[in-house]
C-alpha cells in the first residue's frame, strides 16, 4: 500500500481514496492542494474527468424527455458502482486507469 508522503501530509493511498469519495469536487479540492505527489494528483484529475463527465451527462439527459430519464436510470447504478470500485483502487495504492479517462487524465495532468 501506498505510505509515500504527499504536501498535504497524506498518505499516497489515503489521498487516493479521497480524491474520490465526494465525485469531481474532492477530485477538484485535491488537484488544488496537492502540489507533489504525483500518484494522489492522477486520482484526483481521473476523479474529476470521470465524475466531472458523469455530472455533465446528468444534467444533459434531464433535458430529454422519457429517454434521457430511463438513461439517467441506468447510469446511477453504474456510476455507484464504478465510484466504490475507484475507491477502493485510489486505496490500494498505485496508478488504476480506466480505459478513456485515465490516459485523458495522465494528458491533463502534464498541463495542469
Amino acid at each position: 500500500m501506498g505510505t509515500n508522503k504527499s504536501s498535504t501530509g497524506l498518505q499516497e493511498n489515503i489521498g487516493g481514496l479521497l480524491a474520490y469519495l465526494v465525485g469531481f469536487v474532492s477530485g477538484i479540492i485535491l488537484l488544488l492542494v496537492e502540489k507533489e505527489n504525483q500518484v494522489i494528483r492522477f486520482h484526483a484529475m481521473q476523479s474529476t474527468v470521470v465524475f466531472g463527465g458523469f455530472f455533465l451527462l446528468g444534467i444533459v439527459l434531464n433535458f430529454i424527455p422519457v429517454i434521457g430519464t430511463l438513461i439517467s436510470i441506468l447510469l446511477a447504478p453504474v456510476s455507484f458502482i464504478l465510484w466504490i470500485y475507484l475507491m477502493i483502487k485510489g486505496y490500494q495504492g498505485g496508478r488504476y486507469h480506466l480505459p478513456i479517462a485515465g490516459p485523458f487524465a495522465e494528458e491533463q495532468l502534464k498541463k495542469f
